[in-house]
């Protein structure tokens, strides 16, 4: 595969030299524009350039730069976008058909305008499933997106072109966003970096969905930075929340920091490469200074996953067809009963799906309660490691839906949507999250771990993860020999193209346990069973209505 001598530096290092000169803005872009040619035809990561304006962009900075003036501190980096954030030139199709036709000129998001702002030169859009609705990466639009480690596999999603764009040299920096884990599974899945930021942090206004235009800002969705490193995760935070830009950053030490381990839980499966890749981690804490307990927070698996549905799929149903929700609405009575007997089936994603505002008043209530007991929790600990999902990054899955699908965790299969188990409680309780990755062996899959901090704590936990990633090694990059060239869809110059004829995307406890550890976690104690909800009037039989696809962005 083609080279060039920046494509894989970190994004710092690509900043300082063209700061001293080394490197102009317009051939930095033209390094990320060739290496885009030669592997993206493998993985389908980037689907929409606007080259011209790029290069006029980078011509303009350059001018700058040669009369001593700084745009600001991402002077001259080209970056690439997910395609559920507006750029002007490039609006917003989230791989929805139905948003193809939007007009070219539409105003920057809030986050790409500081983006821009901050002197990056925005070349390209990467890939997201339909409305960024699933845990991997295809739509009807731009097709499918591989994991660049193993194109028989998924990238993750729903931020799955972002982390194969990273990982495979097309980019330094991407904006993300994760409302179910879409930073988290895919930088798990491709080797790479993510922050999902405390929610508020960094603005969301102008990503898509909800619809092009909505002015309300949604519960749990959040917009954060991918990188292949920490430090430039926090350089992007950095900008993202308007903070100074620290140059250099402050390094920090894990010496006399009490970090939590949760990497067994009986409501989450977890395989044996995601347990060894927490376990790896831990050690790696432990021989750095810090002090490295198993640490299970005073919570129930089996009813946070639940609390969580409750307020994620009422946020989803907003962007149903309205006839759909109606209905959903009108059979809302018998999908409750359906539910009791099939926790993962349609009744309970019917049943909340149309939950009314005081069902979620009541959950919220609940997050309440459990956000008290996670601020007690880190009152005694500095940040928590976890697996990010049960597994590795899993084969292509083209049939079935959220509901119907299962997936495999060391031979035995799950719910699908039991994926989301590990990153629940950071979306639930608004907590920053840190995923870096662990050192792989040949021939593996790579694996991250979660690093979950208290609310508002983002730096601290950007800290002890790069402390963390000092200590491991970080970023590998995969065999350009596993990247085999094929034909893809075309990347899109502009405007989003017609449709393509793609796959469809799919439908949518006790007190703390602490103990030394050494080589291994030890196990925490069985969780309580959640209380079960009353048992609501019977009502006539009826199937009720098939609900929309689930999305995660």
């Amino acid at each position: 595969m083609t080279q060039a001598p920046n494509i894989f530096l970190t994004a710092r290092t690509q900043l300082d030299r063209l700061a001293l000169g080394q490197v102009s803005a317009t051939d930095l872009l033209e390094e990320h524009v060739t290496r885009y040619l030669a592997v993206n035809s493998a993985v389908n990561a980037v689907v929409r350039t606007d080259l011209d304006t790029a290069r006029a962009r980078a011509r303009a900075l350059d001018a700058m730069q040669a009369n001593g003036v700084s745009a600001g501190p991402l002077h001259g980096l080209p970056i690439t976008i997910k395609d559920t954030f507006d750029v002007d030139g490039m609006p917003a199709t989230a791989g929805a058909p139905e948003y193809t036709a939007r007009p070219a000129r539409t105003a920057d998001a809030a986050a790409v305008a500081r983006l821009r702002a901050a002197g990056a030169v925005i070349w390209g859009k990467t890939n997201t499933p339909y409305l960024a609705g699933d845990s991997q990466t295809s739509n009807p639009v731009h097709g499918r997106t591989s994991n660049p480690w193993d194109l028989t596999r998924t990238p993750g999603g729903s931020s799955g072109g972002a982390a194969a764009a990273l990982a495979t040299g097309m980019t330094s920096l991407e904006l993300g966003s994760d409302i179910g884990g879409s930073l988290r599974f895919p930088a798990h899945f491709c080797g790479v970096a993510a922050l999902k930021p405390t929610f508020g942090r960094a603005p969301i206004m102008g990503h898509v969905p909800p619809a092009p235009g909505s002015l309300a800002v949604r519960d749990l969705n959040v917009a954060g930075p991918m990188a292949r490193d920490v430090a430039d995760l926090r350089l992007m935070f950095q900008v993202l929340t308007g903070a100074p830009v620290n140059d250099p950053p402050k390094r920090t030490s894990l010496r006399a920091k009490r970090i939590g381990v949760w990497a067994d839980d009986k409501a989450f499966a977890v395989s044996a490469e995601c347990r060894t890749a927490v376990e790896t981690a831990a050690e790696a804490a432990s021989d750095a200074g810090a002090q490295v307990l198993v640490a299970k927070p005073d919570i129930d698996g089996a009813a946070l996953i639940d609390l969580y549905l409750q307020l994620l799929l009422p946020i989803l149903a907003t962007d149903m067809p309205g006839p759909l929700v109606k209905a959903l609405e009108a059979g809302r009575p018998l999908a409750k009963l359906i539910a009791r007997g099939e926790p993962f089936g349609r009744g309970k994603w019917a049943a909340y799906s149309a939950a009314t505002h005081h069902d979620w008043l009541r959950a919220d209530e609940i997050r309440r309660r459990l956000k008290r007991t996670m601020s007690e929790f880190f009152q005694r600990w500095h940040a928590i490691i976890t697996p990010v999902a049960p597994t590795t990054a899993f084969e292509h899955i083209e049939t079935g839906d959220a509901v119907s699908r299962t997936l495999a965790v060391d031979g035995k299969p799950i719910p699908y949507h039991l994926v989301h188990g590990w990153i629940a409680l950071a979306t639930v309780c608004h907590l920053p999250a840190v995923v870096i990755p662990v050192p792989r062996r040949p021939g593996q899959l790579p694996a991250g771990i979660q690093i979950i901090g208290p609310e508002g704590g983002d730096e601290d936990v950007l800290a002890i993860a790069e402390a963390l990633e000092a200590q491991m090694g970080g970023f590998q990059r995969p065999s350009e020999d596993g990247i085999r060239a094929r034909t893809s869809v075309p990347a899109v110059i502009g405007k989003a193209g017609k449709p393509k004829p793609q796959t469809k995307p799919p439908k949518p406890a006790k007190p703390v346990k602490e103990k030394p550890v050494k080589a291994k976690p030890v196990k925490p104690a069985k969780p309580a069973k959640p209380v079960k909800p009353p048992k609501p009037k019977p009502q006539p039989k009826a199937k009720p209505p098939k609900p929309a696809k689930p999305v995660r962005r």
